[in-house]
């Protein structure tokens, strides 16, 4: 295979630097993915005549709920052992070194971590707005694949979580990595764009005009999101050590359950009827809000 088509990538993570002051496109992509998927929601919000100010506090809970949950999932999924002897490493953007205590951002944020603290936040975020549960996991399916796709580009730049050695033609060489490897950051991004697209197409035709059973999008799009997830892992690079050997790593044992809920909501309609049924909130008087 001709090594002249491999792409060397090796780019500065950092977009800006002032004085101490460090900005890298993973946070850039990672913000820029929650404010496009808050003005998708907007959107929705909009179409379905719920009150914009429902929407106010969706931004600050997910932002929460995602950074959270993908903080504790890398830890207590891929390195339980150090970070629980480490619990201020876990929870704060710093690591102790040699010379002392060094800020580093937070290196190590795992999507299914991330996927059941948006979850858990979302049904805090019902307890205050009073909305449906199901139907707000719905309309944040719909708008997730976005947010994915520019996490993962933020990957790439980053020039983490590689595929493994390979001599197809669009390999690319990381730094730090020997070989030509498979660019899976940027497999998955083209795939949740893919996700983004689907879901703005079945939301048009379908969603909006309420054509669908209630927990229909949300299945869908984690079933979607994490079959791919446990194929591509097939490709990638082992992240952690233990991982060596596995037939199936973290990442896809981690993924089953997912996509086995998201099956489970696509063609359950009758149960999840009923789970909404009893997910909304009433007045004293009994009378739906």
């Amino acid at each position: 295979m001709p090594t002249f088509l491999f792409v060397n990538w090796n780019p500065d993570p950092a977009l800006l630097r002032i004085g101490g002051f460090e900005l890298h496109y993973y946070s850039v992509f990672f913000a820029l993915g929650l404010v496009l998927a808050y003005l998708g929601a907007r959107k929705i919000y909009k179409d379905l005549q719920i009150p914009s100010e429902k929407l106010d506090p969706l931004f600050i809970y997910a932002f929460i709920g995602i950074l959270i949950g993908a903080r504790l999932g890398h830890c207590l999924f891929y390195e339980p052992a150090y970070y629980l002897s480490h619990p201020v490493e876990m929870l704060l953007p710093i690591r102790e070194t040699a010379d002392g205590w060094r800020f580093t951002g937070y290196q190590g944020l795992a999507s299914h971590g991330g996927s059941i603290g948006l979850i858990i936040a979302l049904w805090l975020y019902v307890r205050r707005t009073r909305l449906n549960f199901v139907d707000v996991l719905d309309f944040i399916a719909v708008v997730t694949p976005v947010a994915a796709c520019c996490i993962r580009l933020g990957n790439l730049m980053n020039g983490e979580i590689v595929g493994k050695e390979t001599d197809v033609p669009w390999a690319f060489y990381f730094e730090g990595y020997e070989g030509a490897r498979h660019p899976a950051q940027l497999y998955e991004a083209i795939a949740y764009f893919v996700f983004a697209i689907i879901n703005a197409v079945v939301y048009m035709k379908y969603f909006r005009h309420r054509l669908l059973h209630r927990g229909f999008m949300f299945g869908m799009t984690i079933f979607m999101i994490f079959l791919f997830r446990f194929f591509i892992e097939f490709v990638k690079d082992v992240q952690v050590d233990f991982e060596r050997g596995m037939t199936l790593n973290m990442g896809q044992w981690l993924s089953i359950p997912f996509i086995a809920l998201g099956l489970a909501c696509m063609i359950g309609g009758k149960w999840l009827r009923t789970l909404a049924d009893k997910a909304e909130y009433k007045d004293k008087k009994g009378k739906r809000k």
